[in-house]
């Protein structure tokens, strides 16, 4: 269950770091940076959906109910990797139409459902004992 921590981890690193090149990106004259953040509202979905894809990790962990290990690799993986689909489609304005972001972006959600449901099922069935 200690995944669920390391996917919270990652994804405060990576919020932190969309803070950064949004403020960069807004607030100081940076070519480079206004360059690469294309399109800033995107960038702030992937922002939000960091943080809260971490508490949602560090909720789980917190239960205090034993979780199903796969089912914690899966909210770890996918709570990641979908707050970065926003993130790369910040910086590609034609993310959307390639092939290779479609199969990406859908991987992640199926992981990313999978591991939710499955979490969410473990919480009722524990709650219901």
């Amino acid at each position: 269950m200690k995944i669920l921590l390391i996917g919270s981890a990652a994804c405060i690193i990576a919020l932190i770091t969309t803070a950064w090149l949004m403020t960069l990106a807004k607030w100081f004259p940076i070519k480079a940076v206004d360059r690469f953040v294309i399109d800033y509202k995107t960038m702030i979905r992937a922002h939000v959906d960091y943080a809260l894809m971490a508490l949602f990790g560090v909720g789980f962990y917190g239960s205090g109910v034993e979780l199903p290990v796969i089912a914690c690799w899966c909210v770890a993986i996918g709570g990641f990797s979908n707050p970065t689909v926003f993130t790369i489609a910040s910086f590609d304005p034609n993310f959307w139409s390639k092939p290779l972001w479609r199969v990406y972006t859908a991987l992640s959600f199926a992981v990313s459902s999978v591991g939710f449901v499955w979490i969410a099922f473990a919480l009722a069935m524990h709650a219901m004992k």
